[in-house]
């Protein structure tokens, strides 16, 4: 039998106070970072939980203040934590005044799933369950991050496969692999949140039966499905909807069994009593020039001045999809963008509603 619960917290940004820097366009309340998830944890704190995942950009932008900070609160934590790095977290290859080196990220998180310098690991956490984090980042010789897996990790894990098959394996990564959104891959503004050789990593996942994969990266709560592996994705805790999750396994074996997800919001913290309110307007108000390049790219490639004039109605387009499970719909637009936005919806290819970026029980 299987049985265990566990709780995702994604994309938490850690920022000591001192860290902070001010930046316009962000899209994410950082300054809430620490709060929000004392927040988080102290409610995961009272459950029976088996462990917690952490799927990437742990800290606000790699700073070793909030590193240490993080890795310190994590040890008083009465559950094992597993972590894997995202963007944020390498920022740079080379260590620098600011932020810790590429290879360094191990060495802080030896705790959390990490037993050697490789920035990717496999541990059994229970009977028969097995996690597998994956580094998701990668620098060329020209010392540009990407999002990707290396042949060192790819070559690691199809001889890991194998050998694990027969458990239930449940893969981290930060960048996503499974589109989450309307073209994810190809779009301008969508393909930098998917994993570069995302089809490979699939592939070689549904060769052994592996149904569960868990992101992070793109802010958004949203649950999909891509040739029999669900991928669940986390939004951030520093943006709207501050949200992170509870999942209950139950099940025979790892070929059949059940997934009931539940989750949380942080609604307030102390001096942000109204977070909620505070982030979904953040959010619209700087969400003017992302929705004229969202109208300007490929598919619509409308003009800028009619991207202008629908921009206005799209404010709060991004909150409802970060939240999941949004319908969505805006009649007075021409057809054909109206059809595009249409499609972001959490619908079924016939139409109806499929709400289960929040809450689900999922029988795999």
């Amino acid at each position: 039998m299987i049985n265990f619960r566990f709780a995702i917290i994604s994309d938490p940004h850690v920022a000591v106070p001192h860290t902070i820097e001010n930046h316009l366009n962000r899209f994410h309340l950082v300054e809430v970072s620490i709060l929000a998830l004392e927040k988080a944890l102290n409610h995961l704190e009272q459950l029976n939980l088996d462990f917690l995942l952490l799927p990437g950009d742990l800290t606000q932008d790699g700073e070793p203040d909030n590193h240490y900070w993080l890795q310190k609160r994590l040890k008083s934590l009465p559950f094992p934590v597993f972590v894997v790095p995202g963007n944020h977290d390498v920022p740079s290859l080379l260590r620098t005044s600011k932020t810790i080196g590429f290879q360094d990220f191990p060495s802080y998180y030896g705790e959390y799933g990490y037993d050697s310098k490789q920035l990717y690991y496999t541990q059994e956490i229970l009977p028969g369950v097995r996690i597998i984090g994956l580094n998701s980042n990668h620098f060329t010789p020209e010392a540009k991050q990407l999002g990707c897996l290396d042949e060192q990790q790819l070559t690691w894990l199809e001889n890991l496969l194998p050998q694990v098959k027969d458990q239930l394996l449940l893969i981290m990564i930060h960048h996503n692999v499974i589109e989450h959104l309307p073209g994810q891959g190809t779009h301008e503004l969508g393909k930098r949140y998917m994993l570069d050789n995302a089809c490979l990593l699939l592939k070689m996942l549904s060769s052994v039966n592996c149904k569960l994969i868990f992101t992070g990266h793109l802010h958004v709560q949203d649950i999909a499905y891509d040739q029999g592996i669900y991928e669940i994705t986390t939004g951030s805790l520093v943006s709207y909807p501050h949200p992170y999750r509870v999942i209950e396994v139950q099940g025979y074996d790892n070929s059949s069994f059940s997934l009931n997800v539940t989750s949380h919001r942080i609604k307030s913290v102390p001096g942000w009593e109204n977070l909620e309110e505070i982030s979904r307007s953040l959010l619209g108000d700087r969400s003017f020039p992302f929705m004229v390049k969202l109208l300007t790219a490929s598919p619509l490639n409308i003009s800028v001045q009619e991207a202008e004039k629908y921009a206005p109605f799209l404010r709060d387009f991004w909150s409802d999809v970060a939240a999941g499970d949004g319908i969505f719909d805006f009649p007075d637009f021409p057809p054909e963008i109206r059809h595009y936005f249409q499609q972001f919806s959490a619908t079924k290819n016939d139409g109806t509603p499929a709400l289960i970026d929040n809450q689900v029980l999922l029988n795999l």
